[in-house]
């Protein structure tokens, strides 16, 4: 019999892994890096997946905690290029640059939908992933999803946010490619502060390897809900068998991360 996850010391907080954190430029003033860093503490994270806008940021936590940061390269280098970025083919040059200078686990979250997917850019970025055996982070409806991998059937793609789509058309995703994972980020629909959702439970129990956790900073003042979101998180995720919920608190994101850091 699976045990219960709240069965854990009660001493020690539930480990976490958050797969969805930016610290971009207009962030910076306000949580400097070192408090950044103190708050993902605070929230009691084993790691924390970050891209940013521009990628400056996300350097800059990394420097100041490797063994937390999970580095993430984003396609934007400033607010406001979310739907055009595709469309920029030096996007692809300031990729290709970043990669071959620093250590990243994936290139996301990055915005794609539909046909997009098939642009040149996109189609560039796929395979600078597939160069460096990296994941993609692709914040996009299952048309892009299903483009990305058309153009490469062995890519791993964290799809941001489940793509938005209900329990049903998730499961059919996960089932159609085995190297898709979802991350549950900016949603509640899952999971109330003490039990998970039933259409949601049977989704983590048809595919307990392939759920992940995530907050997404997407601006400066989600900061402020780490450490609540982090909260929450435990809480319902006591809701689950001992053995599912620790996978989808930090061992599925644990496994991708040393997939592409090859630990």
């Amino acid at each position: 019999m699976l045990a219960c996850f709240g069965s854990a010391v009660a001493a020690e907080p539930v480990q976490l892994i958050d797969t969805h954190i930016h610290y971009s430029h207009d962030a910076w003033d306000m949580l400097p890096p070192a408090q950044a860093i103190k708050v993902l503490r605070k929230a009691g994270l084993k790691q924390a997946f970050v891209s940013s806008s521009s990628d400056d940021g996300t350097q800059l936590l990394y420097g100041q905690a490797p063994d937390l940061i999970v580095p993430v390269l984003r396609p934007y280098r400033k607010r406001g290029e979310l739907s055009t970025w595709f469309k920029d083919p030096t996007v692809v040059d300031m990729i290709a640059d970043r990669l071959a200078k620093n250590t990243y686990a994936g290139i996301g979250e990055f915005h794609i939908f539909g046909d997009d997917a098939n642009r040149p850019v996109m189609k560039s970025v796929v395979q600078l992933a597939r160069k460096y055996g990296i994941f993609l982070h692709a914040h996009s409806d299952a048309a892009a999803v299903i483009n990305i991998f058309k153009q490469n059937p062995q890519a791993r793609v964290l799809w941001a946010h489940s793509g938005f789509a209900e329990p049903d058309e998730i499961g059919e995703m996960l089932t159609r490619f085995p190297n898709l994972r979802a991350d549950l980020a900016f949603r509640n629909d899952h999971a109330t502060s003490d039990s998970v959702d039933p259409d949601w439970r049977q989704l983590f129990l048809a595919h307990p390897d392939r759920i992940m956790i995530g907050t997404d900073t997407y601006a400066p003042e989600r900061w402020y809900y780490v450490v609540e979101h982090a909260d929450w998180t435990r809480a319902w995720l006591k809701d689950l068998p001992g053995d599912l919920a620790e996978k989808i608190a930090w061992k599925n994101a644990q496994a991708l991360a040393d997939w592409a850091l090859k630990k």
